[in-house]
């Protein structure tokens, strides 16, 4: 199915920062390799626990490791803290208080550290990889904000797409590796005006759609679970393939998976259950595969962005999206290590 040329949405009315998610229910620890998958696996777990407030306009939800907010316009956004990720196959976990920023210290067995270095309000500043000699690559620099910048959203008027459809968007199923990695190699199909934040990347349609994506909609997973049947992780195994050699070649790539549902069920359960297959995709891409998980980054989307315009069932809608964000993150700059914390984009 030829996908629908992107349009242009109306941005959110409360421009207000999404909420920082609850915290962990206890300190972060490592989880050995093949451990038992720890927490709720379905919606029905934790569904009861579900809290909803009002807050400066907007309903907010929050539920253990998610907060959910709905715009009164209609959008609806969810955040989670992604060092759950990271306590896989680490040796050690540390913490530590740097003024007003908290710095994640993940300690792997080879002796190589990855940093996450978060602000006040609990966003995402900077993401580190240390070697074992010290020497340091920042891959995440989420510091910048360029004057003017309001809020999480970026309302941009639909790229101008020069390249086939199905080269903007790709089927895995019907895709050579090659064109897996070519695809996750590409550059954007439109001027980048300058660097985005983390937020604004996830948070806003237009600007995610500058680059090109892979869908893998093959992946069945249970009603109401995010698990990955052992018979299913195979599916992921081109998609791997194609990160681990792109991430080979410039170590400071990032890469979002998205989760996408189908429209049956309610828009909140949708976005809570596209957001954790997301999460469950990339952690199942680093425990399975070795794929860096400092090299992803993973958000739900629920079924706000459906490829089949249909309330029903639908495979097709019921997917995980890989796209290179490397090239939004660094202002058009790809190639280039990111600028020192703080500092705009050379242009």
């Amino acid at each position: 199915m030829q996908p629908a040329p992107p349009v242009r949405r109306p941005p959110p009315t409360v421009t207000a920062p999404i909420p920082a998610a609850p915290p962990p229910a206890q300190a972060l620890t490592p989880i050995p390799p093949g451990a038992a998958p720890q927490g709720p696996r379905r919606i029905d777990d934790f569904r009861g626990e579900r809290r909803e407030t009002e807050q400066g306009g907007r309903k907010v939800f929050t539920e253990p490791g998610r907060v959910i907010v709905v715009d009164p316009g209609g959008q609806a956004f969810i955040r989670h803290n992604e060092m759950d990720r990271f306590r896989f196959g680490a040796r050690d976990i540390r913490t530590q208080q740097v003024g007003a920023e908290t710095r994640t210290i993940v300690i792997r067995p080879d002796g190589t550290q990855i940093i996450n270095v978060v602000g006040r309000d609990g966003q995402l500043l900077r993401r580190i990889r240390r070697d074992q000699r010290g020497r340091e690559i920042i891959i995440i620099d989420n510091s910048y904000r360029p004057p003017g910048a309001v809020g999480f959203y970026v309302d941009l008027p639909p790229p101008v797409i020069g390249i086939p459809y199905d080269r903007y968007i790709v089927d895995a199923e019907d895709a050579s590796p090659d064109l897996i990695y070519d695809t996750m190699e590409a550059p954007p199909v439109d001027r980048i005006e300058r660097r985005y934040s983390l937020d604004e990347i996830r948070y806003s349609p237009s600007v995610r759609q500058l680059m090109p994506s892979i869908d893998l909609n093959t992946i069945n997973f249970e009603l109401g679970s995010w698990e990955i049947p052992p018979d299913q992780a195979a599916k992921l195994q081109a998609i791997a393939d194609g990160l681990n050699r792109a991430i080979a070649a410039n170590p400071r790539e990032v890469f979002l998976i998205e989760g996408h549902t189908d429209a049956t069920g309610n828009d909140v359960d949708n976005l809570s259950l596209s957001d954790r297959r997301a999460q469950a995709a990339a952690e199942l891409l680093t425990q399975q595969f070795a794929v860096p998980a400092e090299n992803l980054t993973s958000q739900g989307y629920g079924s706000q962005y459906l490829k089949e315009q249909t309330d029903g069932p639908s495979r097709i809608n019921r997917r995980v999206t890989v796209r290179r964000i490397t090239p939004l993150l660094n202002g058009g700059t790809a190639s280039l290590p990111p600028p020192p914390p703080g500092v705009p984009p050379p242009r």
